[in-house]
């Protein structure tokens, strides 16, 4: 075998891994959201007396759908209990005997109206279930429908609880406390709004209210506890995230639009960003005590998150409950309020977009939840270059372009080291196609004599590969960004393309990439062996089958690179005198 055919070779084989891997990171990674039923995504959180199966006698109109059926009241006896953390993660290794008989009360939900989202907020543990997001819709098509984060349905469970446990704390296993609130009804339009929510037992008053900013995320949810009684009140607060472990929209991904990661994940003291799958939890519960840290669940551009006091030992839990769920939270340390006095205890949450600028403000390593796999150390500041260049043209296609002209020129040493060396075997075409015919039949015999030319010349067949090779990281990184950044979620480039992060409509730039590969080919060496020239020929259809299902803003990442690579290739050909 000649040097010629392993090069050959060699970039065959770079090519079919460049095109596996990509088919590989679209099927585990590249997830498109996919629109879900108007009337599940509008309609309003189940209360707490229809989540427990209580009769209330006919339904609210909004609940009529024959599909939504109330849970029978022995599901719903046994998923109270699911709604307190195990009192043995407690630190401090106190236990508490469930006295409640749990009973469901009937409650109106508490909703919450900011310029940012809608929140519902069940008085019965004072638990979130129901966020929704105003400024990102569910699909283009329906941009008035917003996303859904949290939810409580029969057939989906994604809720943020919260409460105070341990010795003498108001929530226990089958018994929450149920809160009063002054209205039903809160509207948010600027600053800051507080929601008090109050419940008194046996001489000791609790204030649990949440604290929500116009124009952020986060929430703060803050325990004030006064304690009136002759005793020591001790608690300990905990925080949990229950979610089943369907897929995000109750549908089940396919090769073309597979799901991304949906799964929760943790920072600990060793390791900043852990990964907790489902799967995982459903062979052994996790348990782990962290100072600070935070514990979240994660979807593909969205996640919601509990940061607690970031000098407190939390205990950070796992696992999986009797109704199929799963819980992921903490219990912070003990603490202990003396007679006649007032305690504050509470955690930070957040629900809502994968913003690293956001995420690095709350909390130590969160921003690392915007997953950009291995190369993530030159993902995040690519991804900092490219939101630079938006905020100065203000389109996130044009920001592409840019970026990744300027990516080619600070790698243009690299290409000159390639097609320098393109050139110089392009040159030697007509010596190899004499050899070719002279020796065709002695392969070795070829093969000596091919070698003696590239010594003569002082040509290295290979010298072409190793910088494109070298160039490698630079693409997946790239890749990355534009796959998991919210910012390209439905963000528009100009005429038929309305979302990046979507494949293009009408195949218009697979189709122009597909087309400038095959140019570029041509500049290439021609390949010695007429069944590899067959196979060459087949790559840019192959490549142009995969970008149909791209995104369109990584299709158009790849035609720029192809284009400016040419125009390179191009003049590096003229600057040599090879043909071209």
């Amino acid at each position: 075998m000649t040097l010629l055919e392993v090069q050959r070779i060699l970039l065959l084989v770079g090519i079919a891994v460049v095109a596996y891997l990509l088919v590989q990171a679209w099927v585990n990674d590249a997830e498109k959201l996919r629109e879900a039923e108007a009337d599940q995504l509008q309609s309003t959180p189940l209360s707490s007396d229809q989540a427990s199966g209580e009769d209330t006698g006919a339904m609210p109109e909004e609940f009529s759908d024959p599909s939504v059926a109330p849970l029978d009241q022995n599901q719903a006896s046994e998923d109270a209990d699911s709604d307190v953390p195990d009192t043995s993660l407690i630190p401090t290794g106190n236990q508490v005997e469930s006295t409640g008989s749990g009973d469901a009360i009937s409650r109106t939900l508490i909703k919450i109206t900011t310029p940012l989202y809608y929140v519902w907020i069940d008085p019965v543990g004072g638990d979130i279930v129901g966020w929704k997001l105003i400024a990102y819709p569910i699909s283009l098509k329906e941009p008035d429908t917003p996303m859904t984060l949290l939810d409580r349905r029969v057939d989906r469970t994604y809720i943020a609880q919260s409460g105070l446990m341990g010795a003498d704390g108001h929530d226990r296993p089958g018994d929450r406390p149920v809160y009063s609130v002054s209205r039903s009804d809160w509207n948010l339009e600027e600053g800051t709004l507080r929601v008090p929510l109050s419940f008194e037992e046996d001489g000791v008053e609790v204030t649990k209210t949440f604290v929500f900013q116009a124009d952020r995320y986060d929430v703060d949810v803050e325990f004030n506890v006064r304690n009136g009684t002759s005793q020591n009140f001790e608690a300990n607060f905990f925080a949990q995230l229950k979610r089943d472990g369907g897929p995000v929209d109750g549908k089940t991904g396919g090769f073309i639009r597979p799901p991304a990661y949906v799964g929760a994940a943790i920072t600990t003291d060793s390791k900043h960003y852990k990964r907790l799958k489902f799967k995982d939890i459903d062979k052994s519960a996790y348990q782990e005590t962290v100072n600070g840290g935070w514990v979240a669940i994660l979807q593909h551009y969205f996640l919601s998150t509990w940061i607690p006091n970031q000098n407190d030992s939390n205990r950070y839990f796992g696992s999986k409950d009797r109704q199929g769920n799963y819980r992921f939270g903490f219990i912070g340390p003990t603490h202990v309020i003396t007679p006649g006095t007032t305690g504050t205890l509470g955690a930070k949450l957040y629900v809502g977009p994968k913003h690293q600028d956001a995420l690095n403000e709350l909390a130590p390593h969160l921003a690392l939840t915007v997953d950009y796999g291995f190369f993530w150390w030159l993902s995040v500041p690519m991804f900092k270059v490219l939101d630079w260049i938006h905020s100065l043209v203000k389109n996130w296609g044009l920001a592409i372009i840019l970026m990744t002209i300027l990516i080619k020129t600070v790698l243009f040493p690299l290409s000159q080291m390639s097609y320098r060396s393109m050139a110089k075997m392009r040159k030697l075409s007509p010596q190899i196609k004499r050899l070719q015919e002279r020796f065709g039949g002695d392969r070795q015999r070829m093969g000596q004599e091919m070698m003696s030319l590239y010594q003569k010349e002082k040509t290295n067949p290979l010298a072409g590969c190793f910088p494109m090779l070298l160039q490698m990281p630079v693409f997946f990184a790239l890749y990355w960004v534009l796959i998991e950044s919210v910012e390209l979620r439905h963000a528009p480039f100009l005429f038929w393309i309305r979302d990046l992060s979507a494949m293009d409509p009408l195949f218009v730039l697979p189709i122009m990439n597909a087309g400038v590969m095959f140019l570029m080919q041509r500049l290439n060496p021609p390949m010695p062996d007429p069944m590899q020239q067959r196979v060459m020929m087949m790559m840019p259809v192959m490549f142009g089958a995969i970008c149909l299902f791209m995104p369109a803003g990584l299709v158009l990442y790849w035609l720029v690179n192809s284009l400016y690579s040419m125009a390179h290739h191009y003049w590096a050909l003229k600057r040599a005198g090879a043909p071209t």
